[in-house]
């Protein structure tokens, strides 16, 4: 497949429609040693990633659901089912994250941030390569506080998505894209 090819083909596989086999180990090296060659200035490295599957994934999805009843007692039960079923579908779940210097000397944090969403999209071109579906999601629970501390996100770094990875378990949809026509003008001095 052509990297242009591999592009315009490009679609997300809805978390909820992933289901197993998972990338095997080898895979899953391949897919990490891809996902990682991105521009870097400074050479900072700075992301990591967790790796959420067998049943750490309905352990966490518990955890979501606790965590939604905490925050909103009166929440109904499909919502914390919702919650708690969040990361059951795909067999892996990457968690990117970005490990930010604010105070860098000469890299500025939003370059360290997109450096770290420069890995999450490769992780989704990767596994199309592959032959795997996949969904970049963040929701509340990249952002909740307990969820970051369960996970071990530090104060500097930031959940950047949940990468879901898995097979498709029917084919990705299509959606209306922009017109980049409508959305490039050229700067005259």
């Amino acid at each position: 497949m052509s990297a242009l090819k591999l592009l315009n083909d490009r679609r997300s596989t809805p978390s909820r429609q992933l289901g197993e086999p998972g990338p095997s180990p080898a895979e899953l090296r391949a897919l990490l040693e891809a996902a990682v060659r991105v521009p870097d200035h400074g050479k900072l490295v700075p992301w990591r990633f967790i790796l959420i599957r067998g049943d750490a994934r309905r352990r966490l999805g518990d955890l979501l659901a606790q965590t939604t009843l905490a925050n909103n007692p009166d929440a109904s039960p499909a919502v914390v089912e919702k919650d708690r079923d969040r990361f059951s579908f795909a067999p892996l779940i990457v968690t990117v994250v970005a490990r930010i210097e604010e105070s860098h000397s000469k890299i500025p944090a939003q370059e360290q941030l997109l450096t770290a969403g420069c890995v999450a999209y490769n992780l989704l071109l990767g596994a199309q390569q592959l032959g795997y579906g996949a969904q970049w999601l963040t929701g509340w629970a990249a952002y909740d506080s307990t969820i970051r501390d369960a996970l071990g996100v530090t104060a500097n770094e930031r959940v950047v998505g949940f990468i879901h990875i898995g097979t498709a378990r029917e084919p990705a949809p299509e959606r209306l894209r922009p017109d980049t026509d409508g959305l490039v003008s050229e700067w005259q001095g």
